[in-house]
């Protein structure tokens, strides 16, 4: 929860060019700076019934959500992949990390920063050549593949698909892998489907609303962490068997 925090501080700065690193928090909407007491994860948001104990303004739910969908997440992946390999679970913790991060952004400010991409890269690509070097390859081919197939889907349309998402798969591919493939499929499935959701609700007018794609990858992206590699073999065995 207290790395869910730090997402929210990192999802919120970054976009607006402020430095996640120095500054104390402070209440966006008075200018006061947060004391420690009231940024406990979770607890002080539901100490302060959801408002800023300077000025009363409403704090926004994503944040204890955000907090306890971080712990959530860090614990199913502890479970599903389990601790025998350290490298492979330090790279699902970081990648769920990113993931949560990206998400906040471009739910909020329809962007996916390239500060945080680089980051991102650049500790999946540490935490692979120190645990498993000769994986590096495979994960190169993974985010060339991923990142190209998106690429000339943004070319091709570039109204529904953003170079954000381009270089988003791309670094997942960097974590995933092979199983970057899956990660794929349910993104743009699950995309898909509330497309439609809207269509059925809204009519023709849903067309020209435009919808972040990063969070749909995101989902993707943790489905293919937990299974993503059992999704690889049983294809690779129920069609392609011997």
């Amino acid at each position: 929860m207290i790395l869910g925090s730090f997402a929210t501080v990192v999802a919120y700065r970054v976009p607006r060019g402020e430095s996640f690193v120095t500054g104390r928090s402070k209440c966006p909407s008075c200018g006061e700076t947060i004391a420690a007491y009231d940024n406990i994860p979770v607890l002080s948001w539901m100490l302060l019934r959801g408002h800023c104990r300077s000025c009363g303004e409403r704090i926004p739910v994503r944040y204890p959500l955000t907090e306890l969908a971080m712990a959530a997440l860090f614990a199913a992946t502890v479970l599903i992949l389990g601790t025998a390999d350290a490298g492979e679970l330090a790279l699902g913790l970081a990648l769920c990390a990113l993931l949560v991060i990206v998400t906040l952004t471009d739910l909020e400010r329809r962007v996916i920063p390239n500060a945080v991409l680089v980051v991102g890269a650049v500790i999946g690509v540490g935490i692979a050549a120190a645990s498993d070097p000769s994986s590096l390859a495979e994960r190169g081919i993974a985010a060339a593949a991923a990142g190209g197939f998106l690429f000339l889907i943004a070319l091709a349309y570039p109204r529904g698909m953003g170079m954000g998402d381009v270089k988003l798969v791309a670094v997942m591919g960097l974590y995933l892998g092979r199983a970057v493939a899956p990660a794929l499929l349910v993104g743009f499935a699950a995309g898909a489907l509330v497309g439609l959701a809207m269509i059925a609700r809204k009519g023709a007018v849903a067309r020209k609303q435009a919808i972040p794609f990063g969070p749909f990858l995101a989902l993707g992206g943790i489905v293919g962490l937990w299974y993503g590699d059992a999704i690889v073999d049983w294809y690779l065995h129920a069609f392609f068997p011997g």
